[in-house]
């Protein structure tokens, strides 16, 4: 850690040689053709000699011709670089906050320079403290609660006047429900080299609750650098009756983000969460790098990553193993990009369900696009409950996507009703503006393709385009099969589009 802050240092050093270097320049042709600088204070008095000089330009000028340029540049740079050797000095034995205070020094002794040097770079500048959660008495020796540890640094994060980071050091820390919420009074950076773990014991919760909860934040950054929240699910597993009741929500999800802004979320693996995995709601340009889910086929209700009544969320780099979708999409979701996922085992990539509530907000702007489905459920689809309310998916883009192996590959299911008790009627969720492109592999099952739309409001919009899907069963070679849509088809079409009718028994 100690190097690399010395080399982040030496780095930002440069800079300031380099700003050096270019304001002398810049202060060189501005003498030469008599223009007036911006100073600071400490050149007024050269301002105020420049006036009284006026008449005296021809000596000036020859003045000007016996100190060249490249002299007058070699000066500055020496003084530039005596700062900079001085305050590398003085950093090589200082705190990272204190080498980011000598360079800064450096940079303001340096006639004509910009401080400080993040404002000239299009930085926030230089972070605030730095606060280790065992410096507040975690433990982390995975038996001990150190959940107040972790309150308490979190409180005096949100109060910090300045960028704050909150370090989590090598370990195993044992919390209980973490609500990490905001407002702050500036930008919090939590980042961690160790694990968290939750309670292993099954206790029923508010539904859709979360075990460890971020809230009302802006600017936050969350970098895991391979941390793993490891929600202790099996148990729960075991006495989960949601397959048979429906009702899935009274147990913790791993990770909610709720009302995010401007944030990232990156390096950090949930695994075996006792419910859904990671929930994003009501948040808004929120990005998803390297995030991974890892849990086995047979954990019930344990969605990879679900996004709901979210504006702007990008999802990058997943590797999302579990036992339900690897990702889902609820109402209200809003231009999101899900690019370079690797699915499976799981129940593939899903918009929905929906039309389960009334009042669901519009789905918009969806894109999936570069991403690996492996022996999973379903690939990439759509399902929306019979006998549903009105709503809407509008702009769905699946394209560049490849199957191994996937249980119906691409799949449109608009009489969802996963425990065989839903209500009578059509679903009344219109699809409109969606497109299959560029999708290859191969089908666990004959049926590749099946575009099931609702009889109450058909598909409309819908495109099919290079389609190459081989089915691997016994059963024959692969099929589309088509209801309540006119799909339009361009480029290679294996198998060939809607040449069966979608059956009431087939998903």
């Amino acid at each position: 850690m100690v190097g690399l802050r010395l080399k982040a240092l030496f780095f930002v050093l440069l800079v300031v040689m380099a700003i050096s270097i270019a304001n002398a320049a810049k202060d060189l042709k501005e003498q030469d053709v008599g223009v007036q600088r911006n100073l600071h204070e400490d050149d007024k008095g050269d301002k105020k000699d420049a006036k009284g000089e006026k008449g005296d330009k021809k000596d000036d000028k020859k003045e000007d011709k016996e100190e060249s340029v490249g002299s007058k540049v070699a000066k500055k740079v020496k003084g530039a670089a005596a700062s900079v050797a001085s305050a590398a000095s003085n950093a090589s034995a200082a705190s990272a906050a204190s080498a980011a205070s000598a360079a800064s020094a450096a940079s303001g002794k340096i006639k004509g320079a910009v401080a400080p040097i993040g404002d000239k770079l299009g930085l926030k500048g230089p972070s605030g403290p730095s606060i280790d959660v065992k410096a507040s008495g975690a433990k982390g020796d995975g038996k001990t609660d150190d959940t107040a540890a972790f309150m308490a640094v979190w409180k005096k994060a949100i109060e910090a006047t300045t960028p704050t980071t909150i370090t989590v050091p090598k370990g195993d820390y044992l919390v209980e429900e973490l609500l990490l919420e905001g407002p702050s009074k500036s930008p919090i950076t939590f980042e961690m080299h160790g694990n968290l773990k939750a309670p292993s014991a099954v206790t029923t919760r508010k539904p859709h609750s979360g075990w460890v909860n971020f809230r009302k934040l802006k600017d936050f950054n969350l970098i895991g650098n391979g941390a793993i929240f490891d929600g202790q699910g099996s148990v729960a597993w075991k006495v989960n009756d949601c397959k048979q009741t429906g009702k899935c929500n009274n147990l913790p999800i791993n990770i909610r983000l709720t009302q995010l802004d401007n944030s990232r979320i990156s390096g950090i693996t949930s695994t075996n969460s006792k419910l859904f995995h990671m929930n994003i709601h009501q948040c808004t340009n929120v990005t998803l790098q390297d995030v991974h889910i890892d849990a086995p086929a047979e954990s019930l209700n344990t969605d990879g990553i679900h996004v709901g009544k979210s504006v702007g969320v990008t999802i990058r780099g997943s590797k999302i193993k579990t036992g339900d979708d690897c990702i889902s999409i609820g109402g209200g979701t809003e231009n999101l990009l899900v690019e370079g996922v690797e699915c499976g085992p799981g129940h593939g990539l899903s918009i929905g369900s929906l039309g389960k509530y009334p009042n669901e907000e519009p789905v918009k702007g969806i894109t999936i696009r570069k991403c690996i489905v492996k022996h999973t459920d379903n690939g990439v689809r759509i399902k929306t409950w019979p006998g549903s309310p009105p709503g809407l998916v509008s702009g769905a883009l699946f394209e560049d996507i490849t199957m191994d192996n996937v249980s119906l590959p691409i799949l449109v299911d608009q009489v969802y009703c996963p425990h065989g008790k839903c209500k009578s009627g059509p679903s009344k969720v219109q699809l409109e503006n969606l497109s299959f492109k560029n999708i290859r592999g191969t089908s666990s099952t004959k049926i590749a393709v099946q575009l099931n739309c609702s009889p109450g409001c058909p598909c409309k919009n819908v495109a099919l385009a290079d389609i190459n899907l081989v089915s691997t069963g016994k059963e024959g070679a692969a099929v589309s099969a088509c209801s309540n849509v006119k799909p339009t088809v361009t480029g290679k079409m294996i198998p060939a589009a809607c040449t069966e009718e979608c059956k009431p028994d087939k998903k």
